[in-house]
């Protein structure tokens, strides 16, 4: 669903359905139109790749199925985090 449909699906709502908070638990408040717009906005931002140090090379290497599987069971950013864990590795196993 589109972020379009999403908020015409949203004003196609009854009325006698709207959320009435009783003012006691702060988690039950519903959100102000202001929250909501900075949400939308935060999600949109997030969107795409995350910067990089932008000295990055792209090359072929083999690695094993279960290491990548690993790896990419992590979700978005797999990629980072296995540059993250080679950095790390450098890091233990450096020559003096």
């Amino acid at each position: 669903m589109s972020r379009k449909q999403a908020l015409q699906a949203v004003r196609d709502l009854p009325r006698e359905k709207d959320f009435l908070w009783g003012g006691v638990d702060e988690d039950e408040r519903p959100a102000t139109n202001e929250e909501l717009l900075e949400s939308l906005e935060a999600q949109r931002r997030k969107r795409g790749r995350p910067s990089g140090s932008g000295n990055k090379e792209q090359v072929a290497i083999r690695i094993d199925r279960d290491v990548l599987a690993a790896f990419r069971a992590g979700g978005p950013g797999w990629q980072t985090c296995m540059n993250q864990a080679l950095r790390k590795w450098l890091c233990t196993h450096s020559k003096p």
